[in-house]
């Protein structure tokens, strides 16, 4: 079940295809079956307790196989787990199927995820003491796992979770809000399986991999609190219902907090990072004589600024100032965002992720500037809601793409980075990768 190690184009010879083996690192360093063995808990006795597998997350499928297959045979096991739509692996030849894995939607939550939601917190009743609760959790979770709170039917949570989406709002902003309009989110999860041990193992979709914004914490304590939801939906000028926001001003829809003894010998294990898969990456660009350097696992913002920002220090760097010397590799990741502009009616809809319209504001502010390649792509292998990854940016990016008509300035201003690299031939395309540590930003100088 090991993957072999991606092979590495030399960086001179062929610049794309390079970068492309440098983000083929840093998922293969982020996949469940590498991280898991050495977080997994003892099972507990079987005459006495049993051990349930609950998840959520786009990693989901590939957490529970990694499980399955590292789990002791004659231990006890069962659960279920959602996963987005085409994110579950295929089976590996002779692994026992022991973990139930459903499919939903993402990022706009749907009713299959609503199902999988109430059967996930219908399976803790009966839970003793002597019983482990073994939970799955990645990115992606916030949506798949969705169980409104009482008041708030599917479709309403589905327009709350498009207005985020177009907002701008960031990954700890999105979730402080979900927390509060959820019946499982935000430590929930956790108190419904009281009294048993549970033990969550999470893979890190957010800068700072804070365990309480991965999925919206549905196991661990939640600090924000139904003041700071009711500001975020100011912030944003979410529009909901008026009796939501008197819900939020009662406080009724509170979550466990710090110190709750719901959360008493619970443990939380960060089996993969943003920060190690870049790390990976790095040692495999240095192997290579390269310089490499890592600006952040944990830069924000517009994702379109964000990529002028890595643009003049790439420039830079291709000039011989700045602090970076060539040949180099520049790494990045986190979680951008992308405001979604009004358009004029009859304006078509654009298509792009985070990736796209960073690899669009790279594009822009480089001016085709010579010996500078680059990529970006979430370690998902979904940009948004396209299909794919993300897309990569070349000297001659620019002049290919004026020669077809496209101006990127008119694709930034309706968000269509998909439309825009899709022209060009330049998309990343992978399929869904099983695992998420979120963005991945390589820019190679020469």
């Amino acid at each position: 079940m090991q993957d072999a190690q991606p092979h590495m184009p030399h960086f001179a010879q062929d610049p794309a295809a390079f970068l492309k083996a440098l983000y083929d690192v840093a998922v293969q360093r982020a996949l469940p079956l590498h991280n898991t063995a050495a977080h997994l808990p003892t099972p507990p006795d079987p005459a006495k307790g049993r051990t349930l597998v609950l998840g959520a997350g786009k990693a989901g499928g590939a957490m529970a196989q990694a499980v399955e297959a590292l789990w002791p045979l004659d231990a006890p096991l069962s659960g279920l787990v959602v996963t987005r739509y085409g994110h579950t692996p295929p089976r590996p030849a002779g692994l026992p199927s022991r973990i139930e894995v459903v499919e939903a939607a993402h990022p706009v939550p749907d009713a299959a995820g609503l199902q999988a939601a109430e059967r996930i917190l219908e399976l803790t009743q009966g839970l003793t003491a002597d019983d482990l609760v073994l939970c799955l959790i990645s990115g992606g979770g916030s949506s798949l796992l969705t169980l409104p709170a009482n008041g708030i039917d599917l479709q309403l949570k589905q327009d709350i979770n498009r207005q985020l989406l177009a907002s701008g709002a960031n990954i700890a902003e999105m979730n402080g809000l979900r927390k509060h309009l959820s019946r499982i989110k935000g430590g929930r999860l956790a108190a419904a399986c009281s009294p048993a041990r549970v033990v969550t193992l999470t893979i890190s979709d957010v800068p700072g991999d804070d365990p309480s914004i991965i999925a919206s914490g549905p196991t661990v304590p939640d600090a924000t609190s139904c003041a700071d939801a009711l500001a975020i939906l100011q912030r944003y000028a979410i529009t909901v219902p008026d009796s939501v926001r008197e819900a939020l001003q009662s406080g009724i829809w509170e979550t466990p907090k710090p110190g709750s003894p719901v959360f008493a010998g619970h443990r939380v294990h960060m089996i993969a990072t943003p920060q190690q898969s870049l790390e990976a990456a790095a040692a495999a660009a240095r192997a290579q004589g390269l310089n490499a350097y890592i600006l952040s696992d944990e830069i924000e913002g517009e994702s379109r600024e964000v990529g002028k920002v890595h643009a003049a220090l790439a420039r830079a760097a291709a000039k011989g100032q700045g602090p970076f010397i060539k040949p180099c590799v520049i790494l990045s990741g986190g979680e951008t965002t992308v405001t979604i502009k009004p358009q004029p009616v009859g304006t078509p809809q654009g298509r792009g992720g985070r990736a796209g319209e960073f690899c669009l504001g790279l594009a822009q502010a480089l001016q085709g500037q010579p010996g500078i390649w680059a990529l970006a792509a979430d370690t998902d292998g979904i940009d948004g809601m396209e299909d794919n990854a993300g897309a990569q940016v070349n000297p001659d990016t620019l002049a290919r793409a004026l020669a077809w008509g496209h101006k990127v300035d008119e694709h930034l201003q309706r968000n269509d980075a998909y439309g825009f690299f899709e022209a060009l031939g330049d998309l990343v395309i992978t399929g869904p990768t099983h695992t998420n540590v979120n963005d991945f930003r390589a820019i190679l100088v020469q």
